[in-house]
């Protein structure tokens, strides 16, 4: 097997009302493009859980309370030499402080015989 990564997939969840800012940010900084296609994105609503410590400044919620917000994970493809740009426009406009950013490496169909 010939192991090629030239790609990744970037997921982040974001507060429902934030999603498309960070949509544009992150399309606009180069992810999201598949063949002819630009702002190519997926996203699933779903209920994320945090607790932030004394420390913290949440955009939502109170120190030391467990709290619910409903968000969507918002993914996107990314080429390999786009991923710190692409990340940077995450930070950029999300609203999170610490926002739960997942980047997966995957493999070129050309790896497999």
């Amino acid at each position: 097997m010939n192991l090629k990564i030239s790609k990744v997939k970037i997921f982040v969840t974001v507060p429902l009302e934030n999603v498309e800012d960070v949509r544009i940010a992150v399309c606009e900084a180069g992810g999201g493009v598949i063949g002819n296609y630009r702002y190519c994105t997926y996203s699933v609503k779903g209920v994320g859980t945090f607790m932030p410590n004394n420390n913290a400044k949440p955009y939502i919620g109170e120190s030391g309370k467990l709290e619910y917000v409903e968000e969507e994970k918002l993914e996107v493809l990314c080429e390999v030499e786009k991923v710190k740009q692409v990340v940077k426009a995450i930070r950029n406009s999300h609203p999170y402080e610490e926002p739960a950013i997942d980047i997966v490496p995957l493999m070129d169909e050309d790896c497999f015989k």
